[in-house]
């Protein structure tokens, strides 16, 4: 994403996360094995948790050789063969697609509908092929379909549409599938969606985008799955500050299990959870390579995110600030206006962060807070939208904002977040940085909004660092670590970060040098 995210426009349109689904691991037609289930294609994530993360892209597909009994044969010599026969088929139906290059019929618009409880199988080197000139590849709203063993590829879809589960219907299973090469999102997602041992890969904007009209979305489990290269087409470079790039965004999703994947190489962020998402668990994951950063939790609600590894995130994004002079400290580990509520229902009441490795990041975790980003706010980017607390957006404006609970109540408030227990590595020769890198900070932004804003001025910034019960305590730092706290270039040694008025890293160390491991 661009160097402008904190202050970044959501686009109007839905946003789109893409998920490349490859013919990879596992026995045919079998559940897809857990994140510490030993199987082939598996590369362990070093110094985390040791759980083992899908390098499943490129790998010799696995799916039936030969139709399972009862199946309906998709015949690829004959273009539109599958979308007919699921029309022709009563619901519950297997289709089993042979090897080969299957089309679907002329015209742009010509799309599979599933039924309910449809299912999809391909034998090894099957391939759904859009030739560039149709926009989806599986739509509609049926439940419960299931896709295994496919590749999807050369599908058109436009920016933050996608093109499996276009309509984002709910209960759908992906395993074993490869979403490739295709533009807009590879995939979208409904509730209850599983997507495990999959390849999402080289799509234009988005691996998949976890967003569904009517922000419906619960359930959703994202596991061992590789994510990488997407937003071929580089939307921020054409739509500065439009927030619509990276591996994976989540809108409004109440409840995700991201274990096991490995997310690297995206233009843009690997995971970001964008505006009114709660109860995540990240966990397990090898974060890579991304030009921005590893994970952005956005305008959300309570997470855990732990065991997993972080190498070499936001180097592109975080070396153009520098050279433009932006001394905003952009991390590997991004929580902007989200924080842990007791009163949003979910598997913790914090943002917890624990136990997991960066490696050579261009800086570590920063949390902020924008004085200026509230529900009724002109300068709300998350366009529409309230925090959970506040079911009305017309309740967030004068005089009744500047009161309790509405004030409190109509912000996304960066609090509630502990980190604790990770390992912070830093080599400047390895990260190629002359200046701007390896920060961990806790800041807010003066508030400059509409005059009548009660969070004008400098409470916030010193809110957010002083007075929510942020902390960090019991980590560990090697290399040349320096801490930012309450505003942009307010830069502190470990011992005054330790301090009063911050009192941070209680319990931690620093042992300064050369990234020593």
């Amino acid at each position: 994403m661009g160097i402008e995210r904190r202050h970044r426009a959501v686009p109007a349109a839905p946003l789109v996360l893409l998920l490349l689904a490859a013919g990879c691991t596992g026995v045919p037609d079998a559940p897809a094995p857990g994140p510490s289930a030993a199987r082939p294609g598996a590369v362990a994530a070093p110094g985390a948790s040791g759980t083992p993360v899908a390098r499943v892209c490129g790998a010799a597909g696995t799916g039936p050789v030969r139709p399972p009994a009862g199946a309906v044969t998709v015949d690829p010599a004959v273009a539109g063969d599958l979308a007919a026969k699921t029309a022709a088929a009563p619901a519950g139906t297997v289709f089993w697609l042979g090897p080969g290059r299957h089309l679907l019929a002329p015209g742009p618009s010509a799309q599979v509908e599933p039924k309910r409880g449809d299912r999809y199988l391909g034998a090894p080197g099957a391939v759904l092929d859009g030739g560039r000139t149709h926009a989806y590849a599986f739509g509609g709203t049926a439940s419960g379909v299931t896709l295994r063993h496919l590749t999807v590829r050369g599908f058109a879809a436009p920016r933050d549409e996608g093109v499996v589960n276009h309509d984002m219907a709910d209960g759908w299973v992906i395993e074993h599938v490869t979403i490739e090469d295709n533009s807009g999102a590879g995939l979208m997602a409904g509730a209850r969606q599983r997507l495990r041992s999959s390849c999402l890969r080289r799509n234009g904007q988005y691996g998949m985008n976890a967003y569904k009209t009517g922000d419906t979305i619960t359930g959703l489990v994202v596991e061992g799955n590789e994510i990488t290269g997407n937003n071929t087409d580089d939307w921020e470079r054409r739509e500065p500050g439009c927030g619509c790039a990276g591996g994976i965004k989540f809108w409004a999703v109440d409840g995700a299990d991201v274990r096991g994947n490995w997310v690297h190489d995206n233009r843009g962020p690997g995971l970001w959870a964008d505006t009114d998402n709660n109860d995540f668990l990240v966990e397990g994951n090898l974060l890579e390579g991304n030009d921005g950063a590893a994970l952005i939790y956005e305008t959300s609600y309570n997470a855990v995110v732990r065991n997993n590894t972080l190498r070499r995130n936001g180097l592109v994004e975080g070396r153009a600030a520098a050279e433009d002079g932006d001394d905003f400290p952009y991390a590997a580990v991004y929580v902007s206006e989200s924080g842990g509520e007791p009163r949003v229902p979910a598997r913790t009441d914090r943002i917890e962060i624990s136990g997991n490795v960066l490696e050579d990041n261009w800086s570590g975790i920063t949390l902020w807070e924008d004085a200026d980003r509230f529900c009724g706010s002109p300068a709300n980017t998350s366009a529409g939208y309230c925090t959970r607390l506040v079911a009305d957006p017309a309740r967030c404006a004068p005089p009744g904002i500047a009161a309790p609970p509405l004030r409190t109540d109509c912000r996304w408030r960066t609090r509630r977040v502990e980190v604790r227990g990770n390992r912070f590595a830093l080599d400047p020769a390895a990260v190629g940085c002359a200046g701007g890198c390896g920060r961990m900070a806790v800041l807010g932004g003066e508030g400059t909004a509409s005059a009548w804003s009660p969070y004008r001025g400098s409470g916030v910034a010193a809110a957010v660092a002083r007075g929510q019960e942020n902390r960090w305590h019991d980590n560990v730092y090697t290399g040349p670590w320096t801490f930012v706290a309450e505003v942009p270039g307010r830069t502190l040694d470990f011992g005054r970060w330790r301090a009063a008025p911050y009192r941070q890293d209680a319990g931690s160390t620093l042992r300064a040098g050369r990234g020593a491991r």
